[in-house]
């Protein structure tokens, strides 16, 4: 009979999150296994590392973990094999591979991947901005941003929106509305980078009526007409080609694929931006 009940081991010398969020994504990968997780974060003396090995032996299983102290990593990695455990430096590989490409060791300090720095602090104000900016709000700072969304209302705009600011770039969007115009500010920018996004007209539909049902509205309005919503779409597409911005169609992208493609986009424009400075240069 297959085991499906496991114990697992997670030590780290910090939070642990990024050990958790490896965890999770692997877990992802089988279907209907019972997992036991023994979470150990901040372990950064031999005296805490003692405690949890008599919590391994008592319940074994796999053992995950980013420790950076090469004592006691090498003491986890010893017991493991005395107990016939396996034990997995979850960070060692990817670390290995940049060592070898840019020819230096990694600096062994405990934490130091979720170090409060600059790029955490930049991450949440996007998160504040995005927030702040959200279905066309506070448009007299939309220079500000670093993306802008645009698209007919439940096209995803909110939460890609929300997405990318969890990745670090200020995010504001704005519905497109062929009976309120938006502000004469969106074809002024000079700093955001503008995305249209658009969807299939029967998705766009039904995720309209779903949407209606969910706050008892009545399902047959102008809101969810096919040709209506068809007319609003051209309309999008056609603020879109006037002002040569790129469009995502997010028929059949989850927000994460759609948020790639942007961010995919937004990096190609910024190289190109860099090269023609450089030309001017």
């Amino acid at each position: 009979m297959l085991q499906n009940r496991i114990h697992l081991h997670l030590l780290s010398d910090s939070t642990g999150e990024t050990l958790e969020n490896i965890a999770k994504a692997a877990l992802a990968q089988f279907d209907e296994v019972d997992v036991v997780k023994h979470f150990w974060p901040m372990v950064r003396s031999e005296a805490h590392l003692d405690r949890i090995l008599v919590d391994v032996a008592a319940n074994p299983g796999l053992v995950l973990f980013t420790l950076v102290n090469l004592a006691m990593r090498q003491k986890l990695e010893d017991r493991c094999r005395a107990l016939g455990l396996p034990a997995v430096a979850a960070l060692d590989a990817v670390s290995d591979a940049l060592s070898g490409i840019l020819g230096q060791q990694a600096k062994a300090r405990p934490g130091r991947q979720h170090a409060l720095d600059a790029a955490y602090f930049a991450r949440v104000e996007a998160i504040q901005f995005t927030i702040a900016h959200d279905d066309g709000l506070n448009h007299h700072n939309w220079e500000e941003a670093d993306i802008l969304l645009a698209g007919v209302s439940r096209t995803s705009k909110t939460p890609t929106s929300i997405y990318l600011a969890n990745r670090g770039y200020k995010t504001a969007n704005i519905p497109l509305v062929p009976e309120s115009p938006p502000p004469a500010a969106l074809y002024s920018l000079k700093h955001p980078f503008v995305v249209g996004l658009v969807t299939g007209v029967d998705r766009l539909v039904q995720v309209r009526r779903n949407r209606l049902l969910t706050l008892n509205q009545a399902p047959d309005t102008d809101y969810v007409d096919e040709e209506k919503v068809k007319a609003e779409i051209a309309y999008a597409r056609r603020i879109f080609a006037d002002n040569g911005w790129p469009v995502i169609d997010v028929t059949r992208r989850s927000i994460e694929e759609s948020a790639a493609a942007i961010i995919n986009l937004y990096n190609e424009r910024q190289q190109q931006d860099a090269v023609l400075k450089g030309d001017d240069a």
